[in-house]
């Protein structure tokens, strides 16, 4: 007979988890894929013997949350494609060439962010603002000399903002239907304070740039830069068409998968009519990304990567995060951590705090941004209801702890896409990532004064 799992059961693999990836990462530098794979086995014995769940019952679960986020790991795969056919059209490197000509190191990050943010807004979609704008802003901000994370970190900063707030963003539409809450009710109670977070970010980013003004540009570097990608590819305005087109599809709503293959198959037609690419250089650069050698070190760093192969690592490294959280979830471990801080919830301000608290730790043991809104979504919803809080103010809160730390985490889907496709670990980016950071602190103490939300009436 199953025994129901408690805070103590919960916390034997949670625990081992944290001492076995500080060790292997810190200590000996080793990649999380292996340390999490031991966390899975000492989660399943827990379930086995201690829970007395089958060994059936314990791969169902792995299974399920894989197969949750099966679409991401497709999308993820088709994006290394996508970037191999891109770099071997010009498409990258013409965005790259374009950017280092327009933009100044001064004012580089806030326009990152604000570029970000409208792309993500247009297609609620903070991966294909990554695959798409993201790729292009961070050799450009090579380029110019700015360091990757703060780079990367504005970049993601404006993706989230608008896939938090899009009416096109998945997120934005599972929250609310996990709160209760209407979606636009959602949203204007989301604008209190993502709004004046990503003013914030922006100041703080303006002040960043200051660092990096004129008389820190390298003229000479930026014009090596063009000069090299110039040599070596066909550059032509009507590059830039691929990015754009991937755009459009995404806001008119057609299917990501379809729509980002359709980006690949542009990607190759563009590469044999601008760069002479035959069809087995097509392939060759969807299936392994390229190698280039131009000459110049920073330019083949920014251009040799992509390919299906390229985004191996990732796709491994998110299931095997995956299956430790599908172990969690379905013997019920999840649930008694969650419960037993639900306990220490007394007033509106600490709910929040403790439901924010939760999204972030299912996002770290999960890997998976989904069910950092979907569990505490059915864990607290009724503890809303028993304190007569508006359920915008639970949707909110799961968008502030689920979607937007869910890029924090190196094995979360979220933050391996954003590693994989901009090529900077968050480890590099987290500092930097201000909307991410400010926003879940920004909502709690929102929360606490009362702010953005009304009490509903005792009917």
């Amino acid at each position: 007979m199953k025994k129901e799992a408690t805070i103590f059961h919960a916390l034997i693999p949670i625990l081992f988890l944290l001492v076995v990836l500080s060790v292997s990462i810190i200590y000996f530098g080793a990649d999380p894929h292996i340390p999490l794979i031991l966390a899975v086995i000492v989660a399943a014995l827990v379930a086995k013997f201690l829970l007395n769940y089958s060994w059936g019952e314990i791969e169902e679960g792995i299974l399920d949350t894989i197969r949750l986020a099966m679409q991401a790991i497709l999308i993820l795969m088709v994006i290394g494609t996508i970037v191999g056919t891109w770099i071997l059209s010009g498409t990258v490197p013409a965005m790259i060439y374009y950017g280092l000509q327009i933009l100044s190191p001064s004012i580089f990050l806030v326009a990152a962010a604000l570029i970000c943010a409208i792309v993500s807004l247009s297609t609620g979609s903070s991966w294909t603002t990554a695959a798409t704008v993201g790729i292009a802003l961070m050799g450009v901000g090579k380029g110019l000399g700015i360091p990757v994370g703060m780079v990367a970190g504005a970049i993601v900063s404006g993706a989230y903002f608008g896939d938090k707030l899009s009416p096109l963003s998945e997120t934005t539409n599972l929250a609310p239907a996990m709160a209760g809450s209407n979606l636009f009710d959602h949203i204007r109670s989301m604008a209190y304070t993502t709004l004046p977070t990503f003013g914030l970010a922006l100041i703080l980013y303006g002040l960043l740039g200051i660092r990096y003004g004129g008389a820190n540009l390298d003229t000479g570097q930026i014009q090596a830069i063009t000069t090299a990608i110039s040599e070596n590819f066909n550059i032509s305005p009507l590059l830039i068409i691929p990015p754009i087109f991937v755009i459009i599809i995404v806001v008119l709503k057609i299917p990501a998968l379809p729509g980002l293959i359709a980006g690949t198959v542009l990607g190759g037609i563009f590469a044999a009519i601008f760069q002479g690419a035959s069809l087995a250089d097509i392939i060759d650069a969807a299936h392994y990304g390229l190698e280039i050698e131009t000459g110049m070190e920073l330019v083949d760093n920014l251009l040799s990567r992509g390919g299906l192969d390229g985004m191996m690592w990732t796709v491994s490294l998110i299931i095997v995060a995956l299956s430790f959280g599908g172990v969690l979830e379905k013997t019920g471990m999840l649930r008694a951590f969650a419960t037993g801080i639900l306990k220490l919830a007394k007033s509106a301000g600490s709910l929040v705090f403790f439901t924010t608290i939760t999204s972030i730790l299912v996002n770290a043991l999960t890997a998976d941004q989904y069910l950092a809104i979907v569990v505490p979504g059915r864990m607290y919803k009724e503890a809303y209801k028993e304190k007569n809080l508006p359920p915008e103010l639970l949707s909110r809160t799961l968008e502030a702890g689920g979607t937007v730390t869910s890029a924090l985490f190196p094995w979360n889907t979220c933050g391996a896409y954003m590693m994989a496709t901009l090529g900077v670990s968050p480890l590099l980016y987290v500092p930097f990532a201000f909307l991410n950071i400010l926003v879940p602190i920004v909502n709690i103490l929102f929360s606490y004064l009362g702010i953005g939300y009304k009490k509903l009436s005792e009917e």
